[in-house]
């Protein structure tokens, strides 16, 4: 399965590597080789770093703390202590490796460095000012948390290819129905 990064932040798009929380969860971090495949797919590393199933434990851990304190910054909650240590704990290592090469950009580390480039995204968006326009999407079973940059600050979907036009042809099929 693809990964999608339509979040508008990497801790935002490795919380959403879980789709349907609320029901039916599905996890695109299986296996320790969909967490190599997703680093290199967000662009944090060039080749695809040695993951175990420990590393794994770790990243899902981190994926949730992540979203529990995403979730918090959209209701208003106070921040969970051990979430909170744990992203600040991952984001103290040394981020992945950015350089420019004879080739272009080049981007090399392990997987603790990528897992520092994302915890260091999150923690930037939580403790600025655009922990505020974290939403969460509205289309059923969706789950995705995502940034809300619109121009009006109404957005509803996490991406209106899929999941708003999914809604929209069901309010338009609904419709439908109800003048027939």
């Amino acid at each position: 399965m693809d990964f999608t990064f339509i979040s508008g932040n990497l801790g935002l798009d490795l919380a959403g590597t879980v789709g349907q929380r609320r029901g039916g969860r599905v996890d695109l971090l299986d296996n320790p080789e969909d967490l190599a495949r997703w680093t290199v797919s967000a662009g944090l590393l060039d080749e695809p770093p040695a993951v175990r199933d420990d590393d794994l434990a770790l990243a899902a851990r981190l994926r949730e703390s992540i979203y529990r304190l995403a979730t918090a910054a959209r209701t208003g909650s106070a921040y969970d202590e051990a979430d909170r240590l744990l992203l600040n704990e991952a984001a103290g290592h040394a981020p992945a490796g950015v350089t420019l090469g004879p080739g272009g950009l080049e981007r090399s580390g392990d997987l603790r460095a990528a897992l520092s480039s994302t915890a260091r995204a999150a923690a930037e968006l939580l403790g600025g000012p655009h922990a505020a326009l974290i939403r969460e999407c509205e289309a059923n079973p969706c789950t995705r948390l995502y940034i809300d940059a619109s121009h009006r600050r109404t957005r509803r979907w996490c991406d209106m290819r899929g999941c708003g036009n999914r809604a929209k042809a069901a309010a338009f099929r609904a419709r439908g129905q109800h003048q027939g």
